[in-house]
């Protein structure tokens, strides 16, 4: 649709989960089932509609037919129990890789957060949970990409060993070159969408309710910007 809400139109039928706009406006990328029976990630023209969803990961299921489609019903309870299952998706900067909950690691683990290669449909685990000799549980949930494609961050909880290893929903910036990660902002953030280099629009807690929060990565400084949830940011161009 047009940003005033004009001009829809319905892309697929499938069910989608999480959609993400290739930095060419030319496809959507999205989470559905995939052949496998866990979660994919699929990408649609935008150019026409409805058109067929290509796959784009697991890499395997490139080729085969596209599974039946179903209908899954709402997630509900806690706030942790309803982000575990967020399917976002995020396209990076330059259209060469897409981050997603999910993907070859959940063979291996839990829960997992994985990067993929468009072009090659080869998967990188970015963070996981339990199995594979990791003792902890959590996930790792709605990534997003600064815009020089250096940093990405996600929504995350973790239950460690020991009570002292617990942490509540908080967010996580991870540095895409030397693996290096920290936790940003206060307990019980969400939902980071990049402004700058310097700053970012996240959900916060604030009396009771869910607000838009402008967090200053260098210094945790917050300033309240106004109540809702799930920040998408488009920078103005000077």
């Amino acid at each position: 649709m047009k940003a005033d809400g004009s001009g829809q139109r319905r892309l697929s039928t499938r069910p989608a989960g999480g959609p993400s706009w290739s930095p060419d406006g030319k496809w959507v990328a999205f989470a559905s089932l995939s052949c496998t029976g866990g979660q994919g990630v699929y990408r649609i023209s935008t150019a026409a509609a409805p058109a067929r969803p290509e796959v784009l990961f697991p890499r395997d299921c490139r080729g085969e037919e596209l599974p039946e489609e179903t209908t899954a019903g709402p997630v509900t309870g806690s706030l942790r129990e309803r982000l575990q299952y967020d399917n976002a998706v995020a396209w990076s900067p330059d259209g060469a890789r897409v981050a997603f909950r999910g993907g070859d690691c959940e063979s291996t683990y839990d829960a997992c957060l994985s990067m993929g290669t468009v072009a090659t449909g080869e998967e990188q685990t970015v963070v996981a949970y339990g199995g594979g000799g990791t003792q902890n549980r959590g996930f790792a949930v709605v990534p997003s990409w600064r815009s020089d494609g250096v940093k990405l961050s996600w929504t995350a909880y973790e239950e460690g060993e020991t009570a002292a290893g617990n942490k509540p929903v908080h967010l996580v910036e991870y540095d895409t070159a030397t693996g290096a990660r920290r936790t940003v902002g206060n307990a019980l953030d969400r939902e980071l969408s990049y402004v700058d280099a310097d700053h970012a629009i996240v959900t916060s807690r604030n009396n009771r309710g869910s607000w838009l929060t402008v967090l200053r990565l260098g210094d945790g400084t917050r300033t309240l910007l106004r109540s809702g949830s799930q920040p998408s940011v488009q920078p103005l161009t000077r």
